[in-house]
């Protein structure tokens, strides 16, 4: 497998009294980290480029990641299967800088199909909380499952910690559906990340630089920008609660 470039739109809408929704373009890597194939120019694997992708960055807490070996570690810390190829799903670092709302470790089995997913959620104060998707009997993950957990993660001060995430996936050789409909008594938001996958070239990198400059700087300015006018639609504002003990919850 060569790197694959998701070009692909991300869409927030809310649900309650305060109502606000977006729609961006976003640029996604789906990679093995542990056989990422040949790598063009102006891509690199743990060292500075254009676009890189760094272990630290993911699997763990923010800056002392440790890839795919902590993915291995969590599945066998919850009793599941070990995987037998782990793909991430996430922003790279551009020109240095990351931040990734979420991003997706996918562990297939050896046939290919998805068993597991951890959904890898981080906020804009540095906190990082990862949920468990699976299906109760370990079958694979097609586009119909609906896969619960609990919130318990402060993510947006405009939100309260609790209600809860249903997660669907659709991963395809081509393509990629992550839906995410968050529901609390009195509201909620529903999120979604999709798009066409295609091998990681060096154009096609200059392209998402030129379509969508400064990488993970412009999603922490939309990201402030949406919570400014959800400030001034009256939205509630609530502190930040610090994040629970255990890393990974289900």
């Amino acid at each position: 497998m060569t790197v694959q470039h998701l070009v692909g739109e991300t869409f927030h809408g809310r649900k309650g009294a305060v109502d606000n929704r977006f729609r961006y373009g976003v640029d996604y890597l789906l990679i093995d980290p542990d056989n990422p194939g040949p790598l063009p120019r102006l891509f690199s694997r743990n060292r500075r480029n254009l676009l890189q992708l760094s272990d630290a960055d993911h699997g763990g807490a923010p800056g002392r990641g440790r890839g795919t070996a902590w993915v291995r570690e969590v599945l066998a810390a919850h009793g599941l299967p070990g995987a037998d190829r782990i793909l991430l799903l996430g922003q790279p670092r551009v020109l240095g800088h990351v931040f990734n709302p979420v991003s997706f470790w996918l562990c297939h089995d050896a046939t290919g199909a998805l068993r597991v997913a951890i959904a890898e959620v981080s906020n804009t104060f540095g906190d990082r909380h990862s949920y468990l998707c699976h299906n109760d009997d370990l079958s694979p993950i097609t586009r119909t499952d609906h896969i619960k957990a609990r919130k318990i993660f402060h993510v947006s001060p405009f939100q309260p910690v609790e209600g809860q995430y249903t997660f669907r996936f659709d991963i395809r050789p081509d393509r990629v559906g992550v839906w995410i409909d968050y529901e609390t008594a009195k509201g909620g938001l529903y999120a979604t990340l999709t798009g066409t996958l295609q091998p990681l070239t060096n154009r096609g990198i200059l392209r998402a630089c030129l379509r969508r400059p400064f990488g993970s700087r412009r999603v922490l300015a939309l990201i402030h920008w949406q919570a400014l006018k959800l400030f001034l639609k009256g939205a509630k504002y609530r502190t930040r609660i610090a994040p629970p003990a255990e890393e990974v919850s289900r």
